[in-house]
């Protein structure tokens, strides 16, 4: 079927056979993870699981049934609204999009010290993330790989294999998922927010750069502000919701969901 580039030729064959497989279970429960091990044979990883959002903001579970670790945090706390920080969730709402995500490059400049971060990745164990942008029928959604534990991020090879493949798994998953994923309205909670009466909007908007990983500096860029205006209105927020740290911020907008 399909070489792959920098792939020895057994390995060439072993993918070839293994994607093979995978279009044989098109359309039946096994597909998944049938894509999964062809997968394995282009790159390592612990995790391979997915999530689709709709265009109103709401988040579904695509493809979670072979969870690695935590099942609470990686599944039920994200469809609760930690979803919204999530740098996959915003580059698949915004294109241009590129043939694979790639978690480091699309992280804001202070993502790994973000509440976010210590909560879904540090605690898991996830250490990188590479995602498929799927287009179904009625949402858009991620197929992602994770590494976990004490390994590797993924190399340049490991993203230039999986940026070869993406057309062929995009194609497939997207054929498969088409018509079996058809969310309902009751299926998620509803769309998460980051709102609060005492806030202003441009408040909101800083607010919601600082929970997922910004730095002032980089607030200030995707704003139009100067630095100097930014450090007002974060201590203005934090004084009106009498917090003082980012761990507080993001308890009061998330945790309770």
């Amino acid at each position: 079927m399909v070489t792959q580039a920098g792939l020895t030729e057994n390995h060439a064959d072993l993918w070839n056979a293994a994607i093979a497989e995978a279009v044989s279970a098109l359309g039946e429960p096994g597909f998944p993870e049938a894509l999964e091990r062809a997968l394995r044979h282009l790159v390592s990883f612990e995790m391979m699981n997915g999530f689709a959002y709709a265009a109103n903001g709401k988040a579904f579970d695509l493809d979670n049934d072979r969870i690695v670790g935590d099942r609470t945090t990686i599944v039920e706390h994200y469809l609760a609204g930690a979803y919204i920080l999530d740098p996959f969730y915003d580059t698949v709402r915004n294109a241009p999009q590129p043939a694979v995500l790639v978690m480091r490059r699309l992280a804001p400049d202070r993502f790994t010290e973000t509440e976010y971060y210590r909560r879904h990745y540090q605690a898991t164990g996830i250490v990188d993330e590479i995602g498929f942008i799927l287009k179904l029928q009625h949402v858009d959604a991620v197929l992602s790989l994770s590494r976990i534990g004490a390994v590797p991020v993924f190399s340049r090879r490991d993203i230039a294999r999986l940026e070869s493949a993406a057309p062929l798994v995009r194609a497939l998953a997207e054929k498969h998922w088409h018509a079996r994923f058809q969310p309902q309205a009751g299926e998620a909670n509803a769309a998460a927010t980051i709102s609060h009466p005492l806030l202003s909007k441009r408040e909101l908007e800083i607010v919601t750069l600082i929970l997922k990983g910004h730095s002032t500096y980089s607030i200030a860029a995707t704003l139009g502000l100067s630095p100097n205006t930014v450090k007002v209105h974060r201590r203005q927020v934090y004084a009106k919701l009498t917090i003082s740290s980012q761990a507080e911020l993001f308890h009061l907008f998330l945790s309770r969901r």
